[in-house]
């Protein structure tokens, strides 16, 4: 544990700050996912159409990664984490005035160009304040903050939603916005950024030009699959627990399927940590690889072993284990392969067009669990996570840190 020493007080509390907004952003995503199947029986919809909804974020958080990466670039890391951190949870909040559904998809959209924003100057923020040879432990660490969020997101959806239903637990999204007060008296911009003086055209432009276009191109392929799996195996995974076996679900009530994420969502926390510090020691390729083909081995067995209660709990932790890990990946290699002053706008573009992408994958499982059963829709998507492993065999290798890391 030697390594904690070289790492500054200053740098600690960044990657802190980063931990929040991510934890908040989970919690704030998460909190739809549980009321989904209470908002699809209020207002009559299909498994399509309710994934259609589910997607409506992840496809608008493009266009939030681009303009708030750009904004990081132009107006600072820290600046722009408070920024969309503020954006995603009021429009979070205000999901919870919808009456109809053109309503909810209005606030849906506006709550992905917030959260699209968060994940891009967090990770960014973190990589340009920690040491480039412990920079797999900090992305990592940040990521953990995913489990931790989605752990609040299953207590509050217990605990709220057969009492007071999906409009409360939604009134809960303005919680994040109070960190952001901490959050700018306590983070300055790391030493590399530097104001550019590009507009938000001229940096993507600049992505699109050699060396960086084949960079770009690789890496937002890559983060397509991985979000679509993940998005189409998470998204409708607390659904898949409520739905009853005959559905092809795991026929648990509300209460009991969130008891059933706690020990997967454990996993996960110790997945994200475990694989920054695996990648420092044995090469991120290596232990990317191993995760995602592992999820890609353990997601059939899950969403078909619906019938077994006791399965499910078991493998749990090892599906959250593996199914999240190695998402730092993502931060490190844009971190890496981007000069700094377009690296925002880099990872906001690539992370981003994939999680819009990744829209599709509520829509298709959902259409798929109407024709096949949710269960069997579920398996489906560790094609992506194998598609995701193949890619990674073209990228670069992303141990030579980019100018200005």
């Amino acid at each position: 544990m030697h390594w904690r020493r070289e790492i500054t007080r200053s740098a600690w509390r960044t990657l802190f700050a980063a931990q929040l907004g991510w934890m908040l952003d989970a919690m704030d995503v998460m909190l739809f996912s549980f009321a989904l199947t209470t908002i699809r029986a209020e207002f009559h919809l299909s498994s399509a159409a309710a994934g259609a909804l589910g997607a409506i974020p992840l496809v608008t958080s493009a266009l939030g990664g681009m303009v708030f990466g750009w904004l990081s670039d132009r107006y600072g890391r820290a600046r722009s984490l408070v920024w969309s951190i503020l954006a995603f949870s009021a429009v979070t909040a205000f999901t919870a005035t919808s009456r109809t559904v053109p309503e909810l998809v209005f606030w849906r959209a506006l709550a992905g160009i917030g959260l699209g924003g968060e994940w891009a100057a967090g990770s960014v923020l973190v990589a340009e304040t920690w040491p480039e040879r412990h920079r797999g432990k900090a992305i990592g660490l940040m990521q953990s903050a995913w489990a931790i969020g989605y752990l609040f997101a299953a207590l509050l959806a217990a605990l709220v939603l057969p009492r007071w239903g999906w409009r409360a637990l939604f009134f809960a999204g303005l919680v994040p916005a109070l960190v952001t007060l901490w959050i700018r008296r306590n983070i300055p911009e790391p030493p590399h950024w530097v104001t550019p003086s590009h507009s938000l055209a001229g940096a993507l432009a600049a992505l699109f030009r050699p060396p960086l276009a084949r960079h770009v191109l690789l890496l937002s392929a890559m983060c397509s699959c991985l979000l679509f799996g993940y998005w189409g195996m998470f998204t409708w995974l607390p659904a898949y627990l409520a739905t009853p076996i005959e559905r092809g679900g795991a026929g648990l009530s509300v209460i009991r399927s969130s008891a059933w994420i706690v020990p997967l969502q454990i996993g996960a926390f110790f997945g994200y940590l475990s694989f920054g510090f695996l990648a420092d020691r044995f090469g991120r390729r290596t232990a990317f690889l191993t995760f995602v083909l592992t999820t890609a081995l353990l997601v059939p067995v899950y969403g078909l072993g619906g019938r077994n209660a006791a399965l499910l709990l078991a493998i749990g932790p090892l599906v959250g284990f593996f199914g999240h890990g190695y998402y730092s990946v993502l931060g490190v290699l844009a971190a890496e392969l981007f000069p700094a002053a377009i690296r925002t706008t880099a990872q906001g573009f690539c992370y981003n067009i994939g999680r819009a992408l990744a829209g599709f994958a509520p829509v298709t499982v959902g259409a798929l669990a109407d024709r096949h059963g949710i269960g069997a829709a579920l398996a489906f998507t560790s094609v992506f996570f194998v598609a995701g492993a193949g890619l990674m065999l073209l990228m670069p290798r992303p141990e030579t840190p980019a100018p200005g890391a």
